[in-house]
């Protein structure tokens, strides 16, 4: 079956990255794809890459009443058409250890990367019940897999969206409704580069550059290739999408260390970042 067939895949944080990708992909493959981003110039951009097939909403996923308003005006639409919602839209955050980072920077990346997710469910997931179809994807990422130094919010919210997409998994089984989790490694797109720098002022401007670099350097897989291994996971009504190999990598480990593997990863970024 194809789950492409007569269905709305509705994609969060499409205006680049793995959400442009996907939104692309999505509309090659048959479905009628609506496109969200806060940032409507990079979203316009999208859609001309997707030959203007796409159609297209400003939506803020950190504001209540506007995934509210959104959910209201976009339902009445779908007319019983398969669902396929991907909550794609995240942001990152240069502030350094937690005891640096202020609570204002941290509900501010949870606000987007976990409670939008939650936020866009609860206002979807009535549909996806009352047909008993479609597919929700969320994503998280290998930070929701392995807690890592001075990303203590983006940890927080990605293992949050992973331990709730777990528990709708569950709560779905049995149902038409699909649920799939991914965890991507390093994707090579702009969100190091465009990480907030935390209020706090640990953070240099130098030290966001340098670590932008870095991870672009060791993203190796592209958004492309991100996406249609996400899409191919909901062909096969995969329950779990691990992307790169330094994300298998990071997934065996904590699962075969699951205590030991804070000090085997601390080793390897003490190595990375030492200076002379």
């Amino acid at each position: 079956m194809n789950p492409f067939e007569n269905a709305v895949a509705l994609i969060t944080g499409a205006a680049s990255g793995i959400g442009r990708s996907l939104a692309i992909q999505a509309a090659t493959r048959g479905a009628h794809v609506i496109a969200t981003d806060i940032n409507e110039a990079v979203l316009a951009e999208t859609n001309q890459l997707a030959g203007g097939k796409l159609e297209l909403y400003r939506l803020d996923v950190s504001d209540p009443e506007a995934i509210v308003a959104f959910a209201e005006r976009i339902i009445p639409t779908l007319n019983n058409r398969p669902l396929l919602l991907v909550n794609n839209a995240g942001v990152a955050l240069a502030s350094g250890p937690f005891s640096e980072t202020t609570l204002a920077d941290f509900d501010w990346l949870l606000s987007i990367n976990l409670f939008g997710v939650i936020r866009m469910t609860k206002a979807f997931l009535p549909y996806l019940i009352q047909t008993n179809k479609g597919h929700l994807v969320n994503i998280s990422s290998v930070f929701g897999l392995a807690g890592v130094q001075n990303q203590s919010a983006y940890c927080t919210a990605k293992f949050g969206v992973r331990g709730f997409t777990e528990t709708l998994r569950m709560e779905l089984m049995g149902t038409g409704v699909g649920v799939t989790t991914v965890h991507p490694g390093g994707i090579d797109t702009n969100i190091a580069r465009a990480a907030r720098i935390g209020e706090n002022g640990f953070v240099t401007q130098a030290m966001h550059k340098q670590g932008a670099l870095s991870f672009k350097e060791a993203a190796k897989t592209t958004p492309d290739e991100a996406a249609r291994q996400i899409w191919a996971g909901v062909e096969k009504r995969k329950v779990r999408v691990v992307i790169g190999a330094d994300g298998r990598l990071i997934d065996r480990v904590t699962r075969l260390f699951p205590s030991g593997y804070t000090r085997m990863i601390k080793s390897k970024l003490d190595e990375a970042f030492k200076t002379d």
